[in-house]
């Protein structure tokens, strides 16, 4: 059974930080591009970041660039997303997918990020 389980997300004040987490299961972890998606209400849904099989290959949308950072645990099954300088128009529905590499793409229930004071 495949399973993607975000978490870490919340309620924090602007200039503040967050770090998801995605922990997968019941796929080859190692064998899948990872990505971060948001959807705010009434926005359409945007990518985030991504990161590729070997960590090397890295995506960020540039209303993120230079304050997330995307990285993966192939150890441990765990996708992360590192928040830095985060602004209200972060507040969104955070969710990972997995594109296993041949096979198919999987997604996340998503966790609430909101940013405000």
């Amino acid at each position: 059974q495949v399973q993607l389980v975000e978490s870490g997300g919340g309620l924090v004040q602007p200039g503040g930080s967050l770090t998801l987490s995605c922990a997968a299961s019941g796929f080859t972890f190692s064998r899948s591009v990872m990505s971060w998606y948001r959807q705010a209400p009434g926005k359409e849904r945007e990518r985030v970041a991504s990161i590729g099989l070997d960590t090397t290959v890295t995506y960020y949308a540039p209303s993120v660039g230079g304050r997330f950072t995307i990285a993966r645990d192939n150890a441990k099954n765990t996708m992360y997303l590192q928040m830095n300088d985060l602004k209200p128009e972060d507040t969104a529905v955070y969710r990972c997918k997995a594109v296993e590499v041949g096979r198919s793409e999987y997604w996340g229930q998503g966790t609430q990020v909101t940013v405000s004071s």
